[in-house]
């Protein structure tokens, strides 16, 4: 088993006292590290493939929170919809009306973060600055509930980079904040940036390496 319980102790520990959210990052990983993980008290946990999800949702404790993280593509949106609890990284407006098509079917409303584009990388998917804020026909879909923004920083050592980028997204996230009430949460840092991320202002992590080991 290669759950870190020191690691996972110590950061929740941090993150409860800043009031700071954490997704564990369980792509890949094993059912039974999930559940070891699980009965150390985490509750929320984030999939990258769709397949994947599913099929550990179905096999896991019902009173998981599930967020889907990775980049997800219109046709598979209807397999996650009936129980992700939210979907990170929606990264255009045919996105978000398909998440809304998909959630009336079944009657429900999904939460969604949407990705706005802040490394360099062209790699990276998200809104900018202009297309974020050209967002006007949110209040049509009722069926969503866009709660708040996130961003992935250029994959770099340069630190001033990635805090540049981060102060980048926590304006855009005030900005945002004071057109959509629902807007609360501002997701960015990962397992090598967290804390940075943290001190410009992130209230949700995604925290996989530190818990879980490094990926094969």
């Amino acid at each position: 088993m290669s759950v870190n319980k020191e690691n996972y102790s110590q950061l929740v520990e941090n993150l409860t006292n800043k009031q700071v959210q954490l997704v564990a990052v369980s792509k890949t990983k094993p059912i039974e590290d999930i559940l070891a993980l699980y009965n150390l008290g985490q509750r929320d946990f984030g999939e990258n493939y769709v397949q994947e999800l599913v099929d550990k949702e179905a096999a896991l404790p019902k009173d998981i929170r599930w967020h889907f993280i990775g980049h997800l593509q219109s046709n598979k949106v209807k397999y996650i919809v009936p129980f992700v609890h939210l979907i990170h990284g929606i990264d255009s407006f045919k996105l978000l009306k398909e998440v809304n098509k998909q959630a009336a079917k079944i009657n429900r409303t999904v939460n969604c973060l949407l990705q706005i584009h802040i490394a360099e990388e062209t790699t990276k998917f998200g809104f900018d600055e202009d297309e974020l804020f050209k967002l006007n026909d949110l209040a049509e879909l009722q069926n969503i509930r866009v709660t708040g923004l996130m961003g992935m920083a250029s994959f770099t050592d340069n630190k001033q980079k990635v805090r540049s980028e981060f102060t980048t997204l926590k304006k855009l996230f005030n900005q945002f904040a004071e057109k959509y009430s629902n807007c609360t949460i501002l997701s960015m840092g990962m397992s090598g940036d967290y804390e940075i991320a943290m001190e410009e202002g992130s209230n949700l992590l995604r925290i996989g390496s530190l818990l879980f080991g490094e990926r094969v």
